[in-house]
Formats: structure tokens, sequence, C-alpha cells
């Protein structure tokens, strides 16, 4: 049964986390009770945005999409546009045994929080009663990213709850999630992985050496399962 009685909103990557929270969503809620937001944040490349697009069209979901790009215009983080850091080769897990307990260097600055307070003026506007974002314990551990752990999202939830008369909450479902748990119960939903993008780079292909690159082979590996984004050789 659905919950048709609530309105909810999803922030949309058009990666795995995202995409499975509105797999879930729709499910829970039906397509028309679900509204995706897709923001821009000066990211190097339009992937990711051109399969947020897809997977909305996919569930049939409303969206709207916002540019956020000039907060961000003077960060060196390497996912911006300007950047002259390059993106690392390597695992998350390689990357923090150098980084002496500090975000690895593709942390944006605070961007989740922005992104989370946008969502919040869309949902009351859209009539939502909750957000919902894909954050997961494997990108908090060891603060990788410090803005998506259980107490960022905890003190998140409590300031959206707050400001807006305790007419809306912030949900983390995966935040004690690991990306092979989220890939688990995306195939079950049969979430259109096909059309999602993960890697860091804007070339035509994903580069398959990036930390989010390896996150996702290793999931989809995990459970035992093949990931359909990549085009196979043979």
């Amino acid at each position: 049964m659905k919950s048709a009685d609530k309105r909810v909103l999803v922030l949309l990557s058009g990666g795995i986390d995202s995409s499975t929270c509105l797999a879930m969503a729709v499910k829970e809620h039906g397509k028309e009770n679900v509204f995706a937001l897709i923001l821009f944040y000066g990211q190097k490349h339009s992937q990711e945005l051109n399969c947020a697009k897809n997977v909305a069209e996919y569930y049939g979901v409303k969206t709207r999409n916002i540019d956020l790009s000039s907060v961000f215009a003077g960060s060196d983080c390497p996912l911006i546009q300007g950047s002259h850091t390059e993106i690392p080769k390597k695992s998350y897990s390689e990357q923090l045994k150098s980084s002496n307990g500090h975000p690895v260097v593709t942390y944006v600055p605070f961007r989740n929080g922005l992104f989370l307070s946008v969502a919040a003026a869309c949902a009351l506007s859209e009539n939502c009663s909750e957000i919902i974002y894909g954050a997961h314990a494997d990108d908090s551990a060891g603060n990788a990213y410090p803005d998506t752990s259980p107490a960022f999202n905890a003190a998140m939830n409590k300031a959206i709850f707050t400001g807006s008369g305790e007419a809306l909450t912030l949900t983390a479902p995966f935040e004690n999630s690991s990306k092979k748990d989220i890939v688990k119960i995306g195939l079950t939903l049969g979430v259109p992985y096909e059309l999602t993008w993960s890697c860091y780079e804007g070339e035509k292909e994903p580069c398959g050496k990036c930390g989010t690159c390896l996150d996702r082979a290793a999931a989809f590996e995990a459970n035992n399962a093949v990931d359909p984004a990549i085009k196979s050789e043979n």
C-alpha cells in the first residue's frame, strides 16, 4: 500500500545512491507524490545531470533544476570547473591514509549543507513533508565526507524540522548502509542502473580508477552482479 497522503522530495544526483532512494520513494508513495530536485554545483561535466534527468523521466516524477555553481566558484576542489587539482586515482581508504583525519580532496565545501537547505525551501513550496537523500556509511567513514555523517544528518534534521515549523523532516535511509547494501536493495527494486553515472571524470566512459568508480565496481562485484552501465568489450 502506498502512502498517498504524503509528498516527499528526493535529492537526485543521477548516481546509484540517490536513484535507489528515488525508486524506494516511488514504490512507497507513488510517483505523483514524489518530487526530484536536481542541483548543478559547478561540476566539471554534465553526465550526472543528464543521468538524473533520465532517471527521473524513467520513474515519471516531477523535477526542478537549480544552478548553485556560483557558491563554489572559488573552490579548488577537483570536482569543480576551473580547479587545477587532480582527481585522485585511488580508493577512499587509500586517500584517508594520507589525509591526517581531514576530508578527502574531492570533498566539496559543505555541499550537502547547502543542498539540504535549498531542498528544505523547495520541499515546503511543493507541499512535501520529507526530504530524502542518499548519504551512506562508506562516504562518512574516516571523515571522508563529514557532511554525510549520522551526526550531520541528525543536526540538519533538527534544524529543518525546527525551521519549517515542524512541518518537514530529513531522512537519510542509507546512513548506516554500505554501497554494497544499496546496490543489493536497488537490484531487488529493478533500479535502472544503466542510466546512472558515478565517475568524477568528465569523459564519455567512466575512468574506473577514481574513488567513486572503485566503490561502484566493488559494490556490484560484492552482489555478484554486472554493472549495466559498463559496456561489454565483447
